[in-house]
């Protein structure tokens, strides 16, 4: 069934009784031509391979339901700002896919395009971020460095006279935005589904049939499942599910938390992110302040965090606008992130023939999510990196060709 406004009057007139599940609940077939490990990226992997690829005997298999991992826990951020040549141009293919997604997918993905602002508060954070905006603009992107006042125009409630932090400023993209991540999830699953991918929901793979050095297939918890390539991407659960193949990869898994707010008028019309210490906000559709902040900083396979990081957080969001301070926080969670040891993402090949990797998102798995499916599907049926993903390889870290996003060393805490 296709959306549109005329189906939504039919429908209505029908008391909604009518309407078809959004994609195919799937049992695995005895094999594929291809497997791909992950319900987040993955959804968006195979949505690619079917469309742009004509491929269509693929699996994706989600150890829980879709939208239980990483894909539905977040802050629901999508920016393209990023300083270096390797991830620029990969995010700005990933911020223009966004634009388009909704036509692209037939689904409501409640992309907002409010605008992403980085407040700074110092001479040497001003010209940090003019020059992350300069090598924006040099590769087309949208960017503005606006000075006290500019920022004060757009956010009069902000504390610009903290004695410890005044805002001095800040870089504004006003493309950046926020998009409904569950939505994202729903909308790659119905239109992966709809172009003849299976989906299959609590199918955990177990291990990897490797004969010759070339991968067969998958075992699951349903059973062996042939394939003749598999891709990965299962975010913070990349060393683990690797670690199966015989793989250790340069990442480590981490908890983020992120919080919600009971629902407020509306308040922060864009999004806002702390110079002087790690915290971001921005407000839901229905209301609540969603925000979050630093790492739990012990690695961690779980789905949940500690209370000193939300007191943490929650001074930074103190510190930047006072004005939440009798907001209550109605629930939290946490996601899994795979940090890389240069901050930036890997998709290419691995070591085994036919197992394929996409990991090492650090904080920008999200807002990748096109990107990463388009350039995942490039590499998986073509054999060669997408030509934005060229600098994503496995071996950088043996051969030195790092991409320091944030240059801050071998620690993913502290990315």
């Amino acid at each position: 069934m296709r959306y549109s406004l005329f189906s939504l009057a039919r429908n209505a007139l029908t008391g909604h009784r009518d309407w078809q599940p959004a994609w195919r609940d799937a049992e695995p077939k005895a094999s594929y031509d291809i497997v791909v490990i992950g319900g987040g990226h993955g959804l968006a992997t195979a949505y690619y391979l079917a469309e742009k690829y004509g491929l269509s005997n693929i699996a994706v298999l989600e150890k829980g339901y879709i939208g239980s991992g990483n894909i539905g826990r977040n802050t629901t951020i999508v920016r393209s700002n990023y300083l270096l040549p390797g991830n620029i141009p990969f995010y700005e293919l990933s911020m223009k896919l966004w634009e388009g997604l909704e036509q692209d997918l037939n689904y409501n993905v409640m992309v907002s395009q409010r605008g992403v602002l980085n407040v700074f508060h110092s001479d040497a954070q001003r010209d940090a971020y003019a020059r992350r905006g300069n090598a924006m603009r040099l590769h087309g992107v949208d960017a503005e460095l606006l000075d006290r006042e500019g920022v004060k125009k757009l956010y009069p409630f902000l504390n610009f006279d903290n004695a410890r932090f005044p805002i001095q400023g800040g870089l504004l993209q006003p493309r950046g935005g926020t998009v409904r991540h569950d939505a994202v999830a729903w909308g790659y699953a119905r239109a992966a589904s709809d172009r003849g991918v299976d989906i299959c929901q609590n199918c955990e793979v177990t291990g990897f049939r490797i004969e010759n050095g070339q991968a067969v297939g998958v075992e699951t918890n349903k059973g062996f499942i042939g394939a003749k390539k598999v891709a990965v991407s299962v975010a913070g659960n990349s060393s683990r599910v690797m670690g199966m193949a015989g793989l250790r990869l340069p990442i480590e898994a981490h908890v983020i938390q992120a919080m919600v707010t009971e629902g407020l008028k509306p308040i922060i019309p864009g999004v806002i992110t702390f110079g002087a210490g790690h915290f971001y906000i921005s407000q839901s559709d229905k209301g609540g302040l969603v925000f979050g902040g630093d790492l739990d900083g012990y690695n961690s396979y779980a789905q949940r965090g500690n209370l000193p990081v939300i007191e943490d957080v929650c001074e930074g969001g103190m510190a930047l606008m006072p004005s939440i301070g009798r907001a209550r926080v109605l629930r939290h969670w946490g996601g899994l992130l795979d940090m890389s040891m240069d901050g930036s993402p890997i998709i290419d090949k691995t070591p085994v023939g036919g197992i394929f990797l996409n990991c090492g998102w650090n904080y920008g798995g999200f807002k990748a999510t096109p990107a990463s499916g388009l350039c995942f599907a490039h590499l998986v049926a073509t054999g060669e990196p997408h030509p934005v993903a060229t600098a994503f390889r496995l071996d950088r870290f043996a051969t030195g060709n790092l991409i320091d996003e944030k240059g801050q060393g071998a620690q993913p805490n502290l990315h």
